[in-house]
């Protein structure tokens, strides 16, 4: 901070605290610190002791801030009131959507041979020799400079965050760009970067941040392979159950391409990086703090890693190994049955159609949902197009086109943003709860241009096709007629014939459940947003570190009740309950018909409903 900015700009402070249960990790400070990189004020982050410059990703990691911790946010210099203003919501969001990695509940499975137990990272079962994790060096004639070196593994990165996109992993490759970006910024040499990346190491080492090393290392993996010098894991050409310390995130790439049945990792985190990437990959693996003594590293012959009992078998007997060779041949068949079917409707048992349309976040996924055996996109989500840089009319029309293309039945969400979330062009005064606050259908007040355009855009791709828009965040009648008119003036202004689409509503607020005599005159269609409609119902967030909601409420299932009696348009349900086993039975009893979920649950989902 400049002497002059001391003299002329007062300072602005707001007290944070960490509320989600994974703590300030990499993946939100990457985003929070991205922001704040946007305006020209000086940024601090001050926590006990220490003070780090808050656009500094690695900076920010080092005050290794927890759960329930609290920090002082001080912004100085131009445009410091509105910086404050920007990332005290932005931090409220990430917190209040970064999903907590429950334990995942064990089995009781009795063996006969000796056991030791650990903590499920992703369910399934194993049956091999165990291999101990080792890695080589190898080095080839490279002509790259360090910083060609240093592009391309951002290039790499950013080709990662690609190919994962419509995954939950795809964010950590973006946070680790973003960290190789802010860690080589002042590095010019290989050696320099190493430096950077073993002092940032030894400062997380002892804090409940240690677990994020990883991503330090797996950086330097990334540029040292660029520059010709690469440690590459040695893997068996035969089936294998690995063990291993813990593993980088560029090491669960190589492991896809191999031979892997299982992981067991000695000192890795249900929270990191590579633990989600193995969840991921669908890799039975465990976390597992073997005895330096125990025997089962040395036993030669073949184990068994069951991850739905949170168990390594290292002396399994041949009952066993049976029992667990009758469970692996089965979940084979049931997938392979699962997936054979997945274009078929999903009938009931007694013959009762249920459509199973897609949620939907980009071309991508709408392809991925095409793929996958979907009849529809019940939920298009159109905050992808809407990044950091505005998008231009021209390129909202390309992306809906190519949506549009794929299915007949699509329902498009307007614009759901608000408070909780800044963007440079859209500019929120301060709410104390953006939850409750301009988000939504209220941006249709607030900022008509953006929405004007995006709806000008839906009526040029949608060509006459039936397309479906729903309003989000309706509370009251009025609203909806509104927001409807305003959507026939812009047809109007532009001359174009939109007599084919309908619109409709997300019933996520309460107020909406008194309400539906009266949406019923004027809507097309409605569709029930379970994850949002469950938080305002009982006033709980579903990301609370504390609080928790009871997904299968029987007040929730009294209001979807209620919802299906007096709803007298159609009517499909998109929230995380759709997918939900235990729910999909007690869904369709109550005469919900059309589902909408994720595209890689659309074929077990189907496979559920065959069984209701």
């Amino acid at each position: 901070m400049s002497f002059l900015t001391t003299i002329f700009y007062k300072p602005y402070q707001a007290h944070l605290c960490v509320t989600s249960a994974n703590g300030f990790h990499l993946r939100p400070v990457a985003s929070f610190a991205s922001t704040a990189k946007q305006f020209p004020c000086s940024i601090f982050a001050s926590f006990k002791d220490k003070k780090v410059d808050a656009k500094n990703i690695n900076a920010l990691l080092s005050l290794s801030l927890d759960t329930q911790d609290c920090f002082t946010l001080i912004t100085q210099g131009r445009k410091a009131e509105e910086a404050l203003e920007a990332l005290t919501k932005q931090f409220s969001f990430l917190m209040q959507n970064d999903q907590e990695i429950h334990p995942i509940q064990k089995e009781k499975i009795a063996y006969e041979g000796k056991i030791l137990e650990g903590d499920i990272i992703a369910e399934g079962i194993a049956i091999a020799k165990l291999y101990e994790h080792t890695t080589q060096e190898v080095s080839t004639q490279n002509s790259l400079g360090f910083q060609e070196a240093l592009k391309n593994s951002l290039q790499e990165l950013d080709m990662l965050h690609t190919l994962h996109q419509t995954t939950p992993d795809a964010s950590i490759y973006l946070a680790q760009k973003e960290l190789l970006k802010t860690l080589t910024q002042k590095n010019n040499t290989l050696e320099d970067f190493e430096d950077a990346v073993q002092q940032a190491s030894c400062s997380l080492g002892e804090t409940s941040m240690k677990a994020k090393i990883s991503d330090y290392q797996d950086l330097l993996w990334r540029v040292k392979k660029h520059l010709g010098i690469e440690e590459k894991m040695v893997l068996p050409a035969t089936p294998f159950i690995l063990f291993a310390e813990d593993l980088l995130p560029n090491q669960i790439e190589q492991l896809t391409q191999s031979r892997v049945q299982g992981v067991i990792l000695k000192k890795s985190s249900l929270r990191s990086h590579a633990a989600i990437l193995l969840r991921a990959a669908g890799i039975p693996s465990l976390i597992l703090a073997l005895p330096d003594d125990t025997e089962c590293t040395l036993v030669p012959d073949v184990i068994v890693l069951d991850a739905y009992a949170g168990v390594l078998i290292y002396t399994p007997s041949q009952n066993d190994l049976q029992k667990a060779t009758e469970r692996l041949q089965k979940n084979k068949r049931t997938k392979r049955h699962i997936r054979s079917q997945r274009f078929k409707k999903a009938l009931t048992t007694q013959g009762k159609p249920i459509h199973l349309l897609a949620n939907v976040s980009d071309v991508k996924s709408a392809k991925e949902a095409k793929e996958e055996g979907a009849e529809g996109i019940g939920l298009l989500r159109s905050e992808f197009l809407f990044t950091q840089v505005k998008p231009s009319f021209e390129t909202q029309v390309h992306a809906y086109k190519e949506i549009f293309a794929l299915f007949d039945n699509i329902t498009v969400r307007t614009l759901d943003i608000g408070g909780d979330k800044a963007l440079p062009y859209i500019r929120l005064p301060h709410e104390n709860n953006p939850f409750l606050g301009v988000r939504g259908i209220r941006l249709f007040r607030t900022h008509p241009e953006i929405i004007e355009e995006q709806l000008h855009a839906i009526f040029v791709a949608a060509q006459k096709k039936p397309i479906k828009i729903m309003f989000p965040m309706v509370a009251q009648v009025e609203e909806f007629i509104e927001a409807k008119a305003f959507a026939y003036r812009i047809a109007q202004k532009h001359e174009l014939d939109i007599s084919s689409i309908q619109f409709g509503i997300m019933i996520e607020v309460p107020s909406v459940l008194f309400l539906l005599q009266r949406f019923n005159s004027v809507v097309d269609f409605y569709s029930i947003g379970t994850n949002d409609l469950s938080q305002y119902l009982f006033a709980v967030e579903r990301t609370h570190p504390t609080l928790k909601l009871d997904a299968h409420s029987s007040i929730l299932f009294d209001v979807l009740e209620k919802i299906v009696k007096e709803a007298a348009k159609p009517l499909s349900l998109c929230g995380e309950l759709a997918s939900e086993a235990k729910a999909i039975p007690k869904l369709i009893t109550l005469g919900i018909e059309t589902l909408s979920v994720s595209p890689k649950m659309i074929s077990t989902v189907k496979e559920e409903i065959r069984h209701v």
